[in-house]
């Protein structure tokens, strides 16, 4: 979100800017599908499409076509194999196309479409072609479409919206830091607890909704689906008892308890107890996160965030 935040900043301030984008990527290209950068008529730079001596060139480039008032909208192919034709001068191997659109306040009706998609959490698509590039709301199943025909016959479509939500049950020190970096991941985030003015929840400012609510009710505000991750840390051990109660019976591509080893085997032998099976225990991510004795709130993210992506990208 900050990159449409920054790109919408240099619209409103007048500003001519080149947004560059990965439309197609083979191989080992360091830029994949998607990868964007934006070069601002100031110099201010953000995003990347995949760094290096290729990266570095392009910007130049780029700058250079900002001073000159030379705006057009094309496309560069970069083959980084060496110095062959359209080489990049990178020698990681694969290819990758970038897209050049020049941007000014004419389009700053198109970049706030997609901010307004991401920050109410709906969906839309981005659309770059040869002419234009435009914002709508149309869906889209894959997160990606485009065909290239020539430099001059061309489409990119790309999905717009947060295709995965993490809720993060617990909004505590952890909390905070797992929020911040889950965003940075491009999840949609979301934070319950069930404590007022708790300061930790104050100060997460990352997360994209805090709510206050009963744990009995948690089912009633967590989506079940492919694209639904709970990660639970509350304050207490009867808490977590209770919203893994609550959530255990329902489908979600990652559920996930914050505790230590003994605390978990305790709970474990009071669910069954209340009725619920070891193989749907089984399905839990307990203790949560990766084993990489992890111990600040930091790195516990950190943990959290490597067996999610793991789990994410094998469901892909």
């Amino acid at each position: 979100m900050k990159f449409w935040q920054h790109l919408l900043s240099k619209l409103q301030d007048s500003q001519n800017v080149y947004l560059l984008t990965v439309i197609e990527n083979i191989g080992s290209s360091p830029g994949r599908k998607g990868f964007k950068m934006l070069v601002a008529e100031d110099g201010f730079i953000f995003g990347s499409i995949g760094g290096g001596v290729m990266e570095f060139s392009l910007v130049e480039e780029t700058k250079k076509m900002l001073q000159d008032g030379d705006l057009k909208i094309f496309l560069k192919r970069q083959v980084h194999k060496g110095h062959k034709q359209d080489g990049s001068g990178m020698i990681c191997s694969g290819e990758q196309t970038v897209v050049f659109h020049p941007l000014d306040a004419s389009h700053i009706s198109a970049i706030e479409g997609v901010l307004d998609c991401l920050q109410a959490n709906t969906k839309g698509t981005l659309t770059l072609t040869s002419m234009a590039i435009n914002f709508s709301n149309e869906l889209m199943e894959d997160k990606f479409e485009y065909q290239i025909t020539s430099t001059k016959d061309w489409f990119f479509k790309e999905y717009i919206g947060f295709r995965n939500t993490l809720y993060i049950v617990g909004g505590g020190h952890v909390s905070v830091a797992v929020s911040e970096l889950f965003v940075t991941l491009g999840f949609y985030v979301l934070v319950f607890d069930n404590r007022e003015h708790l300061n930790t929840i104050e100060l997460n400012t990352s997360a994209h909704q805090k709510l206050i609510i009963d744990f009995n009710e948690i089912a009633n505000y967590i989506s079940e689906g492919p694209e639904s991750y709970v990660a639970i840390m509350t304050n207490k051990y009867t808490d977590d008892k209770l919203v893994l109660s609550k959530l255990i019976r329902n489908s979600f591509a990652y559920l996930g308890v914050l505790g230590s080893t003994a605390k978990l085997e305790t709970m474990w032998k009071v669910l069954q107890k209340e009725g619920v099976t070891m193989s749907q225990l089984n399905i839990v991510h307990a203790p949560i996160g990766l084993a990489i004795k992890s111990q600040t709130p930091h790195e516990i993210a950190v943990s959290i965030a490597a067996q999610v992506i793991k789990i994410k990208n094998k469901n892909q």
